[in-house]
């Protein structure tokens, strides 16, 4: 893939003095405006756009605050792209009918005040509150079909991880958001187990905000629980690329279990992987603080994806086979409908590493996408060093 030398702009840009941020803070007064207090007669609405395993915890999550503050309307609507279920069921009426995501999040109520909405345009259209919550290779199209549909003074979160390479370069899912649709983005990673969460157990997570503090407090505040404690950091890029580049030192991770190579060997990956993501956040966005990296977002969620996350999961089974089984077939095979987020961005991230010359200086990223598309046998995880790009 050929990418023009000036994709630095679209990095730079965030976190610069520019139009975006006179862009940003302009929304950020208009949302005060309308934020508890200023102005007792409204309620904010909220919409999740996305309903697999983890979108329908983010709904569960969002939907028991929303019943207690009176800030915001009681009905969560949550987009769903529609399935039938193998009893010729859609899956929308099955959600509606028993407040549980019989597919993705069996066994879990939801909480009455879910609506599950097929639409998306109607799902988003009174909403001033959009939750992003899809595999990342979802949203270039879901972001499409949302513009000039989202009126008015809206704010996102992105749980979404991943990122999109363009020809001018790579583009974080908050900034296509924002890009696509004109609205701020904040974004929302962490040590987050969806499975986990659904039953209550404790764990943490991460707000990654630019500009309003005000506005992290909300999603906060939206998104808190007694065994869901959110804290929030002032670096949406730093958040962000945690949560994306977290799933490339994953599958890693598996294929160390996957060769059964033991665990002081995974822990040194983990190590490795937790130093090239913070030696490339720091590259592409120089504002990243390294204090994000010892946030749930950063270190936590590298050890929990890396010992129970899908993606460690999928690649320990594609290491078991030799390589010889492709991970779209084990995908299909091991996740019941869901996406695996690694490959994808391993490869979007050599991409970038190939770009820039910097793949020499990233040899377990770059090791990783070799073995994932068969260039190297998945033993040469612990010989990173030895094999050129």
């Amino acid at each position: 893939m050929r990418i023009r030398s000036s994709f630095f702009s679209i990095f730079l840009l965030s976190s610069s003095s520019s139009p975006s941020s006179s862009f940003f803070s302009s929304r950020f007064s208009s949302l005060s405006a309308m934020s508890p207090g200023a102005n007792g007669d409204f309620k904010s609405r909220v919409t999740v756009v996305g309903s697999g395993n983890w979108g329908s915890v983010a709904a569960k999550l969002i939907a028991s605050n929303a019943l207690k503050l009176p800030s915001f309307h009681d009905e969560v609507r949550m987009w769903v792209f529609e399935e039938v279920l193998p009893n010729g069921e859609k899956l929308t009426d099955v959600i509606n009918k028993t407040n549980e995501n019989v597919k993705y999040l069996p066994g879990i109520k939801l909480g009455r005040n879910v609506v599950a909405d097929p639409d998306l345009e109607n799902a988003v259209k009174e909403a001033n509150m959009l939750v992003f919550v899809t595999p990342h290779q979802f949203m270039g199209g879901i972001c499409k079909k949302l513009k000039g549909k989202v009126t008015g003074e809206v704010e996102a979160i992105s749980l979404v991880k991943g990122m999109e390479v363009k020809k001018e370069g790579p583009c974080m899912i908050s900034s296509v958001i924002s890009k696509e649709l004109g609205i701020n983005s904040c974004v929302l990673m962490g040590a987050n187990i969806a499975n986990e969460i659904a039953v209550e157990k404790f764990s943490e997570a991460t707000v990654g905000y630019r500009e309003s503090r005000e506005i992290a407090d909300t999603w906060v505040q939206l998104f808190n629980t007694p065994y869901f404690m959110v804290t929030p950091v002032h670096d949406v890029e730093g958040v962000e690329l945690c949560g994306t580049l977290k799933n490339v030192v994953a599958i890693a991770a598996g294929f160390v279990d996957g060769l059964d190579m033991g665990n002081n060997t995974k822990a040194a990956i983990m190590r490795i992987g937790l130093r090239e993501m913070r030696a490339l956040s720091k590259l592409l966005f120089p504002s990243v603080k390294d204090s994000t990296f010892f946030e749930s977002c950063g270190v936590a969620d590298v050890i929990t994806t890396c010992l129970g996350g899908r993606n460690r999961r999928v690649a320990e089974a594609f290491a078991q086979s030799g390589g010889k089984r492709s991970f779209d077939e084990l995908e299909a095979e091991m996740l019941q409908g869901q996406k695996l987020q690694g490959v994808s961005t391993a490869r979007e991230v050599y991409e970038v590493l190939n770009h820039c010359g910097w793949l020499e200086m990233f040899p377990l990223f770059s090791t990783v996408h070799q073995i994932c598309t068969g260039r190297l046998k998945p033993e040469a995880i612990v010989h990173y060093r030895d094999h050129k790009a």
